[in-house]
């Protein structure tokens, strides 16, 4: 199976996350990848081509884009390195205040306009890192869509929390849907199916008035305190959206189980993505769920036997002692359901 890698994900040192306001160091760092790849270091790397800006626009806004190809060197222009050394909101946009706010001018206002968290912090080569991301996972997608029965797309930063004008939770454009959109183009009705230990929020806004994307997602229960807390439950998005959500603590059966439910439902898909976050697995810093190495293996089974072309996109992990165990174990199992 290909794996499609960009060095330019390096660009991209978030400096950190301020949760409840306060500064504590990243878990999305550039180390993530680089294990990764070292687990995969026998397979084929093929290097993302670039891709027009169109590409991106079919699944984001030309605000976000703008806002964030801007966003440091505003910044910096404004002198507020002095104080914050990332681009850091500290004032949100909210519908109760107005339906169709304005974008702010000042650039310490303008980031929370488009983030919705104080997690995602911008420096000087997210841009850079974030855009090529979305080559990584085109260039997959064209791979498939040219005759490979699978690609893995090593993205960082990863995107499915981000949403078609808005980003948060470590996200700055979404990767999967990028690829989603793509496949589309080739095969017509696409399905994305999430296994991140967190909800797609971002997935599911971006294709919520779509009837030829599915997206489905297995995670751990925002009603349990878990981001992106404010949606991720059962019964959202009707026909084409699907979310099963999972209790603390749970392990292989139930998320094996919940994966099986979500192949099932996307039976009449001609595509897929699978959005891999390993995060779900015991011992990952950012998850409550206890799936094993051999649970991701037999998850990557599944999904293979579904027979479609697969474009796999990497999203959390953060383990970095077994982020790339992980991911070769699912691809491994991918590629034995598929009959590989």
């Amino acid at each position: 199976m290909p794996v499609v890698w960009s060095d330019l994900h390096r660009l991209h040192e978030p400096g950190g996350e301020v949760w409840v306001g306060v500064r504590t160091p990243g878990t999305e760092v550039p180390a993530r990848a680089e294990r990764i790849r070292e687990a995969l270091s026998d397979a084929g790397i093929v290097d993302a081509a670039p891709h027009d800006d169109a590409a991106v626009h079919a699944v984001h806004d030309v605000a976000l884009t703008g806002y964030l190809a801007g966003a440091w060197c505003d910044w910096e222009a404004a002198g507020l390195t002095a104080e914050q050394d990332r681009v850091v909101p500290y004032v949100f946009a909210h519908p109760e205040l107005s339906a169709a706010p304005a974008i702010p001018v000042a650039p310490s206002a303008r980031a929370g306009y488009f983030a919705y968290d104080t997690m995602t912090l911008i420096g000087p080569g997210t841009w850079e890192a974030a855009r090529a991301a979305v080559d990584v996972a085109l260039t997959a997608s064209d791979l498939v869509a040219a005759g490979a029965p699978a690609a893995y797309a090593c993205c960082r930063p990863p995107g499915h929390h981000a949403a078609r004008r808005a980003f948060g939770g470590s996200c700055y454009l979404n990767n999967a849907a990028a690829a989603a959109a793509r496949l589309c183009e080739r095969y017509g009705r696409v399905a994305v199916l999430d296994i991140d230990a967190h909800h797609g929020n971002g997935t599911q806004a971006i294709f919520a008035a779509r009837t030829d994307v599915l997206t489905g997602s297995v995670h751990v229960d925002p009603g349990a305190g878990w981001f992106p807390h404010f949606l991720g439950f059962e019964g959202e998005g009707g026909e084409t959206n699907r979310n099963v959500v999972l209790a603390p603590g749970t392990g292989d059966e139930g998320w094996l189980a919940a994966v099986a439910a979500l192949t099932a439902w996307a039976r009449d898909a001609r595509a897929l993505v699978v959005a891999l976050g390993v995060d779900a697995a015991g011992g990952d810093p950012e998850s409550p769920l206890e799936v094993t190495a051999e649970g991701y293996r037999a998850a990557g089974a599944t999904l293979g036997a579904m027979g479609l072309p697969t474009v796999v996109v990497q999203e959390g992990g953060y383990d970095l002692d077994t982020i790339g165990a992980l991911v070769r174990a699912f691809l491994t199992g991918l590629e034995e359901g598929a009959g590989g």
